[in-house]
Parts: structure tokens; C-alpha cells; sequence
């Protein structure tokens, strides 16, 4: 991803970026509610001299959408991490692992001190409360697109994972991004035959996918890896609702 100059200026309205006229920008908005997507591409829109914004409402459509654009190649990428086909942080870790350079921002209605730290323990390069104001969102983009991190000020980062939860994360984040994707396919319920129809190759690649998947998580077998995925996400997602949340 080439290096672009960013004049960034604070107007009477709030933030806005004055782009050089031969920068054009490709964002991706990766949301499964098309309003809001909707409503998040108008707030960006007004950052750019020139920008391509393509949508996504799924995790397949994401990732169809990156494969064919030249994923590598985005400058930006805003993920709601609650999509279809994606669970948890997984759809945060697939994108972690195959494009390692483009800045990945969570755009969350579950802003949960503990989530936020966990989203940039996966590293995000920012996390931003589907309840900020258009021009908050805006100056917390423009922050991240100066290659700074954002979260919400009141947010302590300091308050690392416990030892045994970071040595977790730390193997998962070591994972492939085809890999990734078959543990996620594994925590869905799906079988070796299955996982291998859904992405198109031989049951014998999964099985050595599988392999690999458990020496990675330390773990004897793949329940084993299902539940050390899952207990990334114990006690992320309060089940409790919160007023004014769905």
C-alpha cells in the first residue's frame, strides 16, 4: 500500500482530510445492516477527494468482495465484528492474517472496555462506538488513516489479557488465514467433508488444516479447539442488555 500525504485540518464543522488530487482511496464497510452501512459511508464520503467504498453485509461477501479488489491494496477496512459468518473475533483474525498492512477498524454497538482491548489485542488499528456523532467518527478515521491507534478516550488499554488468555490469543493469532477460516468452520458444527465443499478442496487438505490447527492450539483434539476459540469470547459479550441496546 503506497504512502499517501494527509493534510488533516479541524474546520468549524469537525474533521476533514484535504487529499492531494491524484490520491484516490478504496475503503471497504463490512456491516450486515445495510442503514447503517448506509449512514457510515455518507460519514466517511465527506473525508475524501476521491474514494472507492465498497459494502459488505456477510463475511463471504467480505471476503469475495477483498479477493476480487485486491484486498492488499485497501487503505482502510471498517468491520462490525457481529456478521454473518463470522463469530466472535474471528472475522477480525481471517482479516489480521491475510492482509496484514491495511488498518482494520471495529465498528461495534457492544463497547465493552473488555471487547475493545480484545479487538486490539487482535490488532485493529481502532475501535469506534457505533453511537459516535458523524463528525467523532470522522476525526477518529482521519487518526487512524495518519497511522494513529483510536478507542474511545475513557477506554484504559493498559489492562492487558491475564498471562493465560494473552498465551491464547497469541496462538490463534498465529493461525493462517485458511486456517482461520476451517476453525471457524469447526466451531459452526461442520464436519471435515463439509468444510471441505464449503471451500473448495479435498477433504484431505482439511484434515491436514485440522492438524495443524491443533498444534498450533496446543490442544489433543478439535472439541479441544473449538473450546479454546470460544474462550476467547467468555465473558466479552455481556448477556445482559444494556439500556438503549438491542
Amino acid at each position: 500500500m503506497d504512502r499517501r500525504r494527509y493534510n488533516a485540518s479541524l474546520s468549524a464543522s469537525g474533521w476533514y482530510i484535504r487529499l492531494s488530487e491524484a490520491s484516490s482511496h478504496r475503503l471497504v464497510i463490512a456491516d450486515d445492516h445495510p442503514l447503517f452501512r448506509g449512514a457510515l459511508r455518507e460519514a466517511v464520503s465527506g473525508l475524501f477527494a476521491r474514494a472507492e467504498i465498497g459494502e459488505a453485509g456477510t463475511f463471504e461477501e467480505m471476503t469475495g468482495l477483498l479477493e476480487r479488489g485486491g484486498g492488499a491494496d485497501i487503505d482502510l477496512i471498517l468491520l462490525d465484528l457481529r456478521m454473518p459468518g463470522a463469530r466472535g473475533f474471528s472475522g477480525l483474525m481471517y482479516l489480521r492474517a491475510q492482509y496484514p498492512a491495511v488498518p482494520i477498524v471495529v465498528v461495534s454497538a457492544n463497547d465493552d472496555p473488555a471487547v475493545i482491548r480484545r479487538c486490539m489485542e487482535f490488532g485493529a488499528s481502532g475501535f469506534i462506538p457505533k453511537t459516535l456523532g458523524a463528525e467523532a467518527l470522522r476525526a477518529a478515521i482521519a487518526a487512524v488513516l495518519r497511522g494513529e491507534v483510536w478507542t474511545p478516550p475513557d477506554v484504559d488499554l493498559s489492562r492487558g489479557a491475564d498471562t493465560e488468555s494473552a498465551a491464547l490469543i497469541a496462538r490463534l493469532s498465529s493461525l493462517t488465514p485458511q486456517q482461520v477460516r476451517v476453525l471457524m468452520m469447526l466451531s459452526g458444527g461442520l464436519l471435515n467433508k463439509q468444510i471441505a465443499f464449503e471451500l473448495g478442496v479435498s477433504e484431505a487438505t482439511v484434515k491436514a488444516h485440522v492438524s495443524a490447527i491443533l498444534q498450533k492450539l496446543g490442544v489433543d483434539s478439535r472439541t479441544q479447539a473449538v473450546i479454546a476459540a470460544g474462550r476467547i469470547e467468555a465473558g466479552q459479550w455481556p448477556q445482559r442488555t444494556r439500556e438503549g441496546e438491542g
